[in-house]
């Protein structure tokens, strides 16, 4: 389970183990008993969300969007 970086408190990284087929680009966030998944597209999606609030999850899309660039090319490095 690679970890991307940490930021605020929480860890956002991958599964090495998505499944098959494997699914697009995303991220996973957790921290504080919470859970969430976005995508990284063109957009930033969120594609479930188990405890962040609507101000935590605002937060996490910024971080995600700022940081896209890194979140994507650590996926590919670890996914191929």
């Amino acid at each position: 389970m690679p970890v991307v970086f940490r930021e605020r408190g929480l860890r956002f990284f991958f599964y090495s183990f998505e499944g098959s087929p494997r699914e697009p680009v995303h991220i996973h966030v957790k921290g504080n008993d919470a859970d969430a998944k976005f995508w990284v597209g063109e957009e930033i999606v969120l594609a479930y969300n188990d405890g962040l609030n609507s101000r935590d999850l605002a937060l996490v899309s910024l971080i995600i969007r700022a940081r896209r660039k890194e979140i994507r090319d650590a996926w590919y490095a670890h996914f191929g």
